[in-house]
């Protein structure tokens, strides 16, 4: 038995994880594809799978480049500091990743200013309170430059009529949009429309593809030509560069070809979970997408979240729980957690 496939057998038997969908696995056929791999020096511009990644991601997209790179955080950094220079700002949600969980990165390392705003109910940031943020041209501030939207946010879809305000608004006061699509297929499905639909409402764009499209690693920013030669700069001097990155990239393609349409099932499995746990007395707070939140009495968190890790279930266990459906959590492995749930309410 090829050790990779022994690998994925012994993983099957390990807990049912609803903390992320930053915890699918490659499959088989993905790990097969990334074993035969045809690959090069990416840093020469010589890896010919990734190349063909990113010129897939540009195809997709409707940008007219993209740029491979080993994580999000990465990718959204490198989008900032290839639209701001020092003393420059970004108008960003209170709760989105690129402001809250990348460790601070673009004012850290690029001298680059957040403004952080609260996002509306629905993920959006309202362009009233946008605009009240924007900073005048004054020596005493400084120069806001770009804002930046997360779709999905929360498992919540921007809507496309927003975009598209949004995009007129920025073209109107001179910004750069950035979307961190971490999610952005999620978004894509659920809209039932295409990537190039959504992305044609902004500058650039970060694509992740180890959350639900499930390849061990890996992220893409797509944006136009000038703007992707600025990031490969900056992406080498944040040492991104890599080498026979073809084994990585050829899960990107897997996942691309393979791994969108199926975002669906996700989608129908957090709404059925939801259900299902409404019907035992959880309040459901939201579900959109592929993450479901519910509402967890203080006194049950830590019981429920060990009583759950006891019977081989991971959760984030909260007052307000996020649980995180994908592909390595199907309606069996779903319907466990139901029993287990119930269980720990009529223990």
């Amino acid at each position: 038995m090829p050790a990779f496939f022994f690998f994925r057998h012994v993983q099957e038997h390990r807990v049912i994880d609803l903390r992320s969908d930053t915890v699918t696995r490659p499959s088989a056929a993905m790990l097969s594809a990334m074993m035969s791999a045809e690959t090069g020096d990416d840093v020469y511009r010589d890896d010919p799978t990734v190349n063909a990644l990113e010129a897939e991601a540009a195809r997709l997209s409707g940008k007219a480049a993209a740029l491979f790179f080993p994580t999000g955080t990465q990718a959204n950094l490198v989008a900032l500091l290839s639209h701001c220079e020092r003393g420059d700002e970004y108008i960003v949600g209170q709760q989105a990743h690129n402001y809250k969980y990348e460790a601070g990165g673009a004012a850290v390392l690029g001298s680059i200013q957040p403004q952080p705003i609260l996002a509306a109910d629905d993920g959006t940031l309202p362009l009233d309170v946008v605009a009240a943020a924007i900073k005048p041209d004054d020596i005493h501030f400084a120069r806001t430059r770009l804002l930046s939207l997360e779709n999905t946010h929360h498992g919540k879809v921007l809507p496309l009529a927003y975009l598209e305000q949004a995009w007129t608004f920025t073209r109107e006061h001179q910004l750069a949009l950035h979307i961190d699509g971490a999610r952005i297929f999620n978004a894509v499905v659920a809209q039932q429309t295409t990537l190039a639909a959504i992305a044609r409402y902004c500058d650039t764009l970060t694509i992740c593809l180890s959350k639900g499209l499930g390849t061990p690693v890996g992220s893409l920013l797509c944006g136009d030509t000038a703007l992707i030669e600025r990031a490969r700069r900056w992406r080498k001097m944040t040492g991104g560069g890599m080498r026979q990155a073809g084994i990585l990239a050829a899960a990107g393609l897997y996942a691309l070809e393979h791994n969108v349409v199926r975002l669906q099932e996700d989608h129908d499995n957090a709404a059925w979970l939801g259900q299902q746990l409404h019907e035992l007395g959880v309040q459901v707070i939201d579900q959109q997408t592929n993450m479901l939140f519910v509402a967890v009495p203080e006194t049950q968190v830590k019981p429920l979240g060990e009583w759950m890790k006891a019977r081989g279930v991971l959760i984030s266990a909260g007052t307000r729980t996020r649980l995180v459906t994908h592909l390595d959590a199907d309606r069996a492995a779903l319907a466990q957690v139901v029993a287990h749930w119930k269980a720990f309410l009529h223990q």
